[in-house]
């Protein structure tokens, strides 16, 4: 006979990957702050620009800066952690949301 499925333990494993997923973001997103420099903003400086930058609908300014981040990612030497924590693009986009902070500023 089949044993009965444990909802509570699934669920318990579902909840702890969501933790580790969003503690994974947030700590990409500190990496990337500080590896365009941006960590030298203060955080009202930087608050505004992603702020800015996630109201912006123009597309053309939205690709350019798209290009900016790939520019960025590409001239920066490969370091040897592994490629999860490395590819910092990999992370997946908010719905909505915007390009890489790495292409400047929201007044371009």
């Amino acid at each position: 006979m089949r044993k009965p499925r444990d909802f509570d333990t699934e669920l318990k494993a579902l909840e702890d990957k969501a933790r580790e997923l969003k503690t994974r973001k947030v700590q990409q997103l500190g990496e990337l702050v500080i590896a365009t420099g941006a960590d030298q903003l203060s955080t009202d400086e930087l608050a505004g620009a992603l702020v800015a930058i996630a109201e912006t609908k123009d597309a053309a300014k939205r690709e350019a800066w798209a290009r900016r981040g790939v520019m960025f990612f590409e001239s920066r030497p490969r370091r040897t952690a592994p490629a999860s924590q490395r590819n910092l693009r990999s992370a997946p986009a908010q719905p909505g949301g915007s390009q890489s902070p790495a292409g400047g500023s929201g007044s371009q």
